[in-house]
């Protein structure tokens, strides 16, 4: 009788430590950490910023930062320990055996090159190219939902949207088909729609080539959706391992259950305090703070020898946010939601159409004017990496709105900034760091905090949670709900996440091709949808029967 071969992991982690040398001292960013991933299998690691997850992950692909090692432990890929394993062992390891895909677009992608070169470097790099490489990255760039993909590939990175920047790496990560791809946060920008596109590739990769994910992620919807295993990370610490929904639906570690409690869900409802407050405006009997009326934006793209194509980017939009409501602009990446809201920041013209606020055209807006209109409108912007100046510190970040508009001395901002850190969950030692030491959910939070600083009476959140983890997010969301009911505070919210739209938004727009195709309260949107494209939206909301 033949036994059966019982198969060997292909990544293996065991009693993994992570420390990184500081000048005050090592800090253990890993401690006796122990998983595995099988071949073809899809393993989740879920924690909050800072617990540990994507270090992990890093080690694993010898791509720790120049002051963090391994100090004890180990990590075997296919039965050989890499933990210790030379750069040049590294490098014939990466792209052909374990691929990446990073967190962060704006960062990883070469801005100088063409799309389709970066991709083509990599086939090359992994002698992959073969005798049509052009066809062969158009390829690669459709498998990961890119339309057009042989004129996307002649384009720079600074002319994708968000989503379409992340949809680039996750090509290059999958271009030379690894056995092992470690995906960090690989579709945290995108929206659900093409989020489940790029999901279900890897699904099939891992189904037909065998090819094994550790996946990276704060969305809990998403590890029990699409991950075998789920492991569950906390302060360095493995706390919980074992299949995904077991884990989800029956929690042991307490930080487990206040993980999968503090996830938005599509059940879930404004408050009832809210919902007081909300009752006590009448429409109609209260002018609107902002307006927008037949908002139209069209572009000018160039074709060549001197020709122009137009595109239109917003195409008439129309809608009202009463004072002290928040209403969320929905939609895919390139649906035009964030062009709206740099419309209605002043960071871009329009073509066509009115914004008015508090009953004043901001078009028309003199210099001293719209100075002010800065104050009383600030900005969240999605990308936390690029929306921070490097050279600044995290006081002078918060602090300068302050200095600028002439609130306060040295030392009555300086106690400002703390309550801010505070507010956002951040120690006040934060203030003398920078913005490299910390993590994407951090930034964000900073981001957050000096929106805040001016006390502003409308905040346009664009993806403002979109990088935090869910137990951060959740905090952030409560914040802004709080600072609302106290402050009156409006908010534009611009976001894919329709799970957080349910939990903050009173009114919701949904958007298709710069287009708003349905309109109305939060409940009539998710309660009876009436167009099949918001249908089609909610549908694609991953893990939301499980979560």
């Amino acid at each position: 009788m033949t036994e059966t071969a019982t198969p060997k992991p292909l990544l293996e982690i065991k009693d993994l430590a992570i420390t990184f040398s500081t000048p005050d001292g090592p800090v253990h960013a890993v401690r006796d950490a122990n998983f595995t991933v099988m071949p073809g299998e899809t393993v989740a690691i879920v924690g909050e910023s800072g617990s540990g997850k994507s270090t992990s992950a890093l080690a694993a692909i010898g791509l720790l930062a120049g002051n963090g090692a391994v100090s004890s432990g180990q990590i075997l890929f296919d039965g050989e320990d890499i933990a210790h394993a030379s750069e040049k062992r590294f490098v014939e390891l990466r792209g052909n055996h374990i691929g990446m895909v990073p967190q962060d677009p704006m960062s990883n992608l070469n801005p100088v090159w063409k799309i389709g070169f970066q991709v083509k470097e990599t086939l090359k790099a992994n002698g992959l190219a073969g005798d049509n490489p052009k066809e062969r990255v158009a390829q690669i760039l459709a498998d990961a939902g890119l339309p057009n993909p042989e004129v996307r590939a002649g384009q720079y990175p600074h002319e994708f949207s968000g989503g379409m920047r992340q949809r680039a790496l996750i090509a290059i990560g999958l271009a030379c088909r690894p056995r092992l791809l470690i995906a960090d946060e690989p579709t945290s920008a995108l929206d659900v729609t093409v989020q489940q596109q790029i999901l279900d590739h890897l699904d099939t990769m891992t189904s037909e080539l065998g090819t094994a994910v550790l996946l990276i992620t704060h969305d809990l919807g998403l590890a029990a959706e699409r991950a075998e295993k789920v492991v569950v990370m906390y302060k360095g610490r493995v706390v919980e391992y074992g299949p995904a929904l077991d884990i989800l639906r029956n929690p042991q570690h307490p930080y487990t259950k206040r993980l999968i409690s503090s996830a938005p869900s599509l059940s879930a409802q404004r408050g009832d305090k809210h919902e007081a407050i909300v009752d006590e405006i009448v429409p109609g009997k209260v002018e609107p703070l902002l307006k927008v009326k037949n908002l139209t934006k069209i572009y000018d793209i160039r074709k060549g020898f001197g020709k122009k194509e137009k595109f239109t980017a917003v195409d008439n939009v129309s809608f009202e946010i009463l004072k002290g409501t928040t209403t969320a602009v929905v939609g895919e990446s390139g649906s035009g939601k964030s062009t709206i809201a740099q419309m209605v920041l002043n960071l871009l013209d329009k073509t066509e159409g009115e914004i008015v606020f508090d009953g004043e055209q901001i078009g028309n807006l003199s210099e001293k004017n719209l100075f002010k209109y800065r104050r009383r409108v600030q900005p969240i912007f999605q990308d936390p990496y690029g929306s921070l100046d490097p050279m600044f510190s995290i006081y002078r970040t918060i602090e300068e709105p302050l200095r600028i508009h002439g609130i306060g001395n040295a030392a009555s901002r300086q106690k400002k900034v703390k309550e801010l850190l505070e507010q956002v969950s951040m120690p006040a030692s934060t203030m003398h760091r920078f913005p490299n030491e910390l993590s994407g959910g951090q930034r964000q939070r900073i981001a957050i905090a000096r929106a805040l600083a001016l006390q502003p009476e409308m905040i346009v959140c664009d993806e403002a949670v979109s990088a935090l983890d869910v137990l951060v997010q959740a905090q952030v969301l409560e914040l802004l709900d709080e600072l609302q009911r106290e402050m009156g505070l409006t908010y534009l919210f611009i976001t894919h996440d329709l799970a957080v739209v349910r939990q903050i938004a009173d009114n919701v727009c949904v958007m298709e091709h710069g287009k708003i195709v349905e309109q109305g309260t939060a409940d009539e949107i998710f309660d009876a949808p009436k167009s099949e494209y918001t249908r089609n939206l909610l549908g694609a909301i991953p893990g939301a029967s499980l979560i």
